[in-house]
């Protein structure tokens, strides 16, 4: 009898053993289940939030400072007179600088320009030139002598011209003059101080 208890016992903790085990089975298999179906939904749940990217440009113009530079002066080189008749020299305002006579003036080899002056604007920019001749209108050497400025002019327009910058803001004018000697004029060297001023636009 006791050997049938024991089997009995036996028979009875292996099918609990199996009850269990089973049960663990299905509670395994209900959690797979589970992970199937987030797996599943997870796409459709993002479909449901679509996005979007829309490019765009960030931009800004930065200027250069504004300026205005002699790169030569004005100088109508070496000259003398006759003695006996006043007259004139003459500098083009314009790249060539080319130099010209009236009356005793008489040219001498030397190397005459004009005045150049180069500025910086805003591309395409409206720039007013002014010129203003030396005071007094003269032209004086050390010991006080004088040479007339009959007249001065911007790229021969006159003593105000109005340009437009390049596209890259650059800009570039000439000035000229015409300068009146006497006849029996002194020998020294002349010079007077002028300007250009630019106001841009």
């Amino acid at each position: 009898m006791p050997s049938i208890d024991v089997k009995a016992w036996q028979c009875i903790w292996v099918a609990s053993s199996v009850t269990k085990w089973g049960t663990k089975m299905r509670f395994h298999v209900l959690f797979a289940a589970l992970a199937a179906s987030a797996a599943v939904a997870s796409p459709a749940f993002a479909q449901a939030f679509p996005n979007d990217d829309a490019p765009a440009t960030a931009r800004g113009v930065v200027l250069q400072t504004h300026s205005l530079v002699n790169q030569t002066d004005l100088d109508f080189g070496i000259v003398t007179t006759d003695g006996t008749n006043p007259g004139t020299v003459t500098i083009t305002p314009d790249s060539s600088g080319t130099r010209g006579f009236t009356g005793g003036v008489m040219l001498l080899p030397s190397t005459p320009t004009s005045a150049r002056f180069d500025g910086l604007a805003a591309p395409l920019e409206t720039v007013v030139l002014t010129l203003t001749g030396p005071v007094s209108g003269v032209l004086q050497d050390a010991a006080g002598d004088q040479i007339a400025v009959n007249s001065m002019s911007i790229d021969g327009v006159g003593t105000t011209e109005t340009i437009t910058a390049n596209g890259t803001g650059k800009f570039t004018v000439y000035v000229g003059g015409d300068f009146g000697l006497g006849a029996t004029q002194k020998a020294g060297v002349y010079s007077a101080a002028f300007k250009v001023n630019a106001e841009y636009q």
